[in-house]
């Protein structure tokens, strides 16, 4: 719960330093910089580093955890969990190049997502969902940068799957990680003349998927998770034909 001594501001604050901690750090993990079973910096260090309060690291910590990627050994520190092996099934961004390659991904997310948007309405956490809460703030912020946009995309997506409780929905969406967000799409948006239609479309789509969620419909929720990917697919299709003909 939020300390009611807290401003408002400073709370938006806290969690807009936490939210890119976390986006850094979730880079180093995926990337190997920060490698399996390897201890954590400690909070001073990570403080120095980046700049930031401890309240800040250990909010970015306590997102890491509920995202599956560290773990906290009480007396020990804060070590990086295993996660899926680039040699296992994988999908890299920068072979998703063509719109049926695009379309694919859809599809997969389709089958894979709507069931755990129900499954996330009986089983979520309060925790969760205000992680939830959380990413969608920060996707709806037009100051921040695109990559940030894009990681708190996925956070949202990734939360949902967490909050099913199941392991392997989330395994597999870390294993297709921000491939799933493409950035071609967010950029476009936040940068083209009418881009207000779109970003409210999106925004609502969102909400719609998180509100059922919130008030655990799970019916709701899957309807609204089928939507949004649906639209996703067609504005995807309607965005590649027109840079085709341009």
């Amino acid at each position: 719960m939020d300390n009611p001594n807290v401003q408002p501001g400073a709370r938006r604050k806290h969690r807009s330093l936490a939210e890119e901690l976390v986006t850094e750090l979730s880079r180093r993990i995926r990337d190997g910089e920060l490698a399996s079973a390897e201890k954590l910096p400690t909070e001073s260090q990570v403080m120095k580093e980046h700049g930031v309060s401890r309240t800040v690291v250990r909010e970015a910590i306590s997102r890491l955890q509920a995202a599956g990627l560290v773990e906290t050994r009480h007396g020990i520190g804060t070590f990086v969990r295993d996660i899926p092996s680039a040699s296992g099934f994988n999908i890299d961004p920068a072979s998703i190049v063509t719109l049926h390659d695009a379309l694919a991904v859809l599809e997969l997310r389709i089958s894979l997502e709507v069931e755990a948007a129900g499954l996330a309405c009986a089983r979520r956490t309060d925790q969760q969902l205000q992680l939830m809460r959380d990413s969608l703030d920060a996707l709806n912020s037009r100051a921040v940068s695109v990559d940030y946009a894009v990681s708190a995309d996925f956070q949202f997506h990734q939360q949902i799957a967490l909050a099913t409780g199941n392991r392997y929905f989330t395994d597999i969406m870390l294993h297709l990680g921000l491939s799933i967000i493409p950035r071609t799409r967010v950029h476009s948006a936040r940068h083209m003349p009418n881009a207000e239609p779109y970003l409210e479309r999106l925004t609502r789509e969102h909400e719609d998927i998180y509100q059922a969620i919130a008030r655990r419909d799970a019916d709701a929720a899957r309807a609204a998770m089928r939507l949004h990917l649906s639209n996703s697919r067609e504005r995807m299709r309607r965005a590649y034909e027109t840079t085709a003909k341009s």
